[in-house]
């Protein structure tokens, strides 16, 4: 009788942005190299989700599961030590970060100035910490991982995805580049914002240029608040929310109503993207009882010690998700997209 051999199953990533609470992704993926039962094949990224996402291949490019654990803590480390003064400090639970005076000053700016008149010289310490830790000519070469940042032409609103093959540090500082604190980003004569006004992320090209059939979506934004904003700035700060996530959550609610009608379609009839609806899985890690929680603020709070407490919440949820769902990988669904998305 014949042996089969079966490697690690492979997965999809789709990783959201979210500025700082990046970090949280940065745990999960954490815990899945260390796990080491999961293999990947395509990873999408916006923003924070990019940045994780190009570290992420960077590493295990250059290093495997392991080397690709310490590009991620160099990357977020190097963020925490780049801006030449304090931005952020804990609040007195410990549980949550408020802006350092200099900070609030900066953004109380941002409504009045453009980001040329606050920063002429369009100076981003981004570019530097990606530059120095990513390699990107062989990354476009040899990426290990089909890799999709995205960004959004300023002019058109289209999303613009740039592939593993086409990835500069532009094209990544484009996908996190918020326009009240940053000029856009020139490509190819076009100006792009940040990827989350058009998608964050993109999950079609997930499914469409991918050999894997299971998706995991690491979520940054809660899926649910628990109270209506009430202040002005609270407004202010969900309908940039709603904003960011608005063309994610169609998409999603677009896969969940094609998933219900081919699962209820007789087989005879299915075409090709019924079949591979029918034979694609959804996963879900996010942590919406803490991420509620978070003040707004708190996104551009580069500060490690509160980098630390995301990045061990990510580890704590992705390793939760793994010993109760890695069995499900291959074969069916961990997440109801209809109870979650439609």
């Amino acid at each position: 009788m014949a042996l089969s051999w079966r490697g690690p199953p492979t997965v999809n990533l789709a990783l959201q942005g979210g500025g700082a609470h990046g970090a949280f992704t940065w745990g999960v993926l954490d815990a899945l190299l260390e796990d080491g039962r999961l293999r990947f094949d395509g990873v999408s990224g916006t923003s924070a989700g990019a940045m994780n996402a190009v570290l992420l291949a960077q590493g295990l490019m250059a290093g495997g599961a392991e080397g690709a654990r310490a590009a991620l803590r160099g990357f977020w480390s190097a963020v925490a030590t780049s801006m030449p003064f304090e931005v952020a400090l804990p609040t007195a639970d410990g549980k949550n970060m408020r802006l350092a005076p200099a900070m609030q000053l900066m953004l109380q700016w941002t409504h009045y100035f453009s980001p040329e008149q606050l920063n002429p010289f369009d100076l981003n310490p981004l570019r530097k910490i990606l530059s120095s830790q990513v390699d990107f000519e062989r990354l476009r070469a040899h990426c290990p991982v089909k890799l999709f940042v995205a960004a959004t032409n300023v002019n058109t609103g289209k999303l613009r995805l740039f592939r593993s093959a086409e990835l500069t540090p532009d094209a990544v500082l484009a996908s996190a580049c918020l326009p009240t604190m940053h000029r856009s980003v020139v490509i190819d004569g076009e100006p792009y914002w940040d990827g989350g006004y058009a998608a964050n992320p993109a999950v079609f090209p997930l499914f469409h240029e991918c050999r894997a059939r299971d998706i995991v979506l690491v979520m940054l934004a809660p899926l649910k608040h628990s109270a209506t904003p009430q202040s002005a700035a609270d407004i202010k700060s969900r309908m940039m929310e709603l904003a960011f996530n608005a063309t994610f959550l169609r998409e999603m609610r677009m896969f969940a109503h094609l998933r219900e009608r081919a699962a209820h379609s007789p087989w005879w009839r299915r075409g090709e993207l019924d079949r591979r609806l029918a034979g694609t899985h959804f996963h879900v890690i996010e942590a919406s009882e803490v991420m509620r929680e978070l003040s707004t603020e708190s996104k551009v709070a580069a500060n490690m010690r509160f980098f630390e407490m995301l990045f061990a919440l990510g580890r704590e949820h992705g390793s939760a998700w793994l010993s109760a769902h890695h069995a499900d990988v291959g074969r069916r669904s961990s997440a109801d997209l209809q109870a979650l998305f439609y």
